[in-house]
């Protein structure tokens, strides 16, 4: 039985809830780093595992999830990943020293990889339309930038007031919101042919996924040819071998890479790794530029990036209208415009930068950032069937956080042995980096389709057999 506009609706602010959650719980965590350090005693690489724990386990498990949520139940995964999630998040804020932080960021990273791309299946299974599930896809993406607002302004607030512990109490009572939310509101979906699990993709995508973000998070403390450098590349490498391997040979893979074949889906996939690169690039490098050259508080520093938040929580719903009338093309063109605009802004940054240059820069690639998700995402997950809506939800969602590692790498390495004063002209090849992924976002919209009509790849049926 059809669902009604007002029920769909519903059911998508319920599942974007999931997407701020986590998107405010990664801002939150990076604000209260410096209080976290101090309250347990820890140096600052202790502190960066505080994060990389998290983001290396969420990566790994992206797409397995929403294999599993459409092969035993979305909203049912969903609910086990709020759980896991608000669990995990007691057990941080009670947490006595580092080692149990980093085990129950771990256990974070299991329950988030439950809720992003299975949330966004979830939508995409009730709300079938192509236009009114492109504007939805603006609003999912919209729910990102708030995040990006709420968290410094939260974060700083809470700490002030609270301490470090209370930022992770903050997500249990909403969890359990939208825990009660979900239980009357969103109907369970599947795939109506469950595919049967492909235990070597699982485990050789794990490896792929977790080796390469490892890779990018040790390389540039270790060195890039340090062993465990070594190590992790090759990892990576043969994973990388055995699951092109396995998914050519088996008759249902986890994920088919003949998907690549496609034009618009390897353009959508690339668009979301640079996209995530040139924003990760931009918070880090931002974030140190305000507060060791310019002297900055974290609250202060937060406002001068606000308009890069504000604006891509303006622009992502009206990037969704523009996919639903028009395609993926312009909106992505835009993108790649004001990307590459507001990097070259900040190409020449100096320690006396005027305010009103910094204020222009971040809101250029606000709005950049603003327009890029939506067609983005839109365009990869119309590149598998609505059977398989949790894998298209887990292979955005991991194109994402491999771009975010990979910008953080690139940052860490440009500025790691500079002074305060010395950051901004080590920062330099950073925004130009910046500037090159609005460049890519140009070429990404001429390979993406202009109108959503444009007929998607086929792949290989199901079958009952490995």
């Amino acid at each position: 039985m059809a669902m009604d506009t007002a029920r769909r609706w519903t059911v998508l602010a319920i599942c974007s809830t999931s997407l701020f959650l986590v998107g405010l719980d990664t801002t939150i965590v990076n604000v209260a780093l410096p209080s976290i350090g101090a309250g347990l005693h820890v140096g600052t690489r202790g502190l960066e595992w505080t994060v990389d724990a998290y983001t290396l386990v969420l990566a790994s498990l992206l797409i397995s999830s929403g294999a599993l949520a459409d092969r035993f139940g979305r909203r049912r995964i969903f609910q086990i990943g709020l759980v896991v999630f608000a669990l995990a998040s007691v057990a941080c804020a009670a947490a006595p020293s580092l080692g149990w932080l980093v085990a129950a960021r771990v256990v974070q990273g299991v329950g988030g990889s439950m809720l992003s791309p299975v949330a966004l299946a979830i939508v995409v299974s009730v709300i079938t339309d192509p236009k009114e599930r492109a504007q939805a896809i603006g609003v999912w993406a919209a729910i990102f930038g708030a995040s990006m607002a709420a968290g410094p302004v939260a974060g700083g607030a809470l700490v002030s007031a609270l301490g470090w512990r209370s930022v992770f109490w903050v997500s249990v009572p909403l969890i359990a919101a939208v825990l009660a939310l979900t239980a009357l509101y969103v109907p369970e979906s599947r795939s109506p042919q469950p595919r049967p699990v492909d235990v070597p993709g699982q485990v050789l995508l794990v490896a792929l996924t977790g080796g390469s973000v490892a890779l990018l998070i040790e390389a540039p403390h270790a060195g890039w040819t340090a062993p465990v450098s070594v190590c992790l590349s090759a990892v990576t490498l043969a994973a990388a071998a055995g699951f092109v391997v396995t998914s050519l040979r088996r008759r249902s893979p986890l994920f088919d890479v003949r998907l690549f074949r496609h034009a618009p889906f390897t353009a959508a996939v690339l668009g979301a790794v640079v996209l995530f690169a040139g924003l990760n690039l931009t918070l880090l490098l931002s974030t140190l530029y305000l507060q060791h050259t310019r002297g900055l508080s974290p609250a202060a520093a937060g406002l001068v990036t606000l308009p890069m938040a504000l604006a891509a929580t303006v622009c992502a719903p009206l990037s969704g209208y523009l996919v639903g009338r028009a395609g993926p093309r312009p909106p992505l063109l835009l993108a790649g415009a004001f990307v590459l605009a507001g990097g070259l802004c900040l190409a020449t940054l100096s320690d006396d930068t005027a305010l009103p240059v910094l204020l222009l820069a971040f809101l250029l690639l606000g709005v950049g950032i603003g327009f890029a998700n939506t067609p983005i995402t839109n365009t990869a997950v119309a590149a598998l069937p609505p059977s398989r809506s949790g894998v298209a939800g887990g292979i955005t969602s991991t194109a994402r956080q491999f771009g975010a590692a990979l910008g953080i790498a690139v940052a860490g390495g440009l500025v790691a042995s500079s002074s305060p004063a010395g950051l901004p002209a080590a920062s330099r090849p950073g925004w130009l980096l910046v500037a090159t992924c609005g460049a890519v976002l140009l070429a990404v919209a001429k390979l993406s389709p202009t109108l959503r009509t444009t007929p998607q790849p086929t792949t290989r049926p199901a079958t009952s057999h490995a």
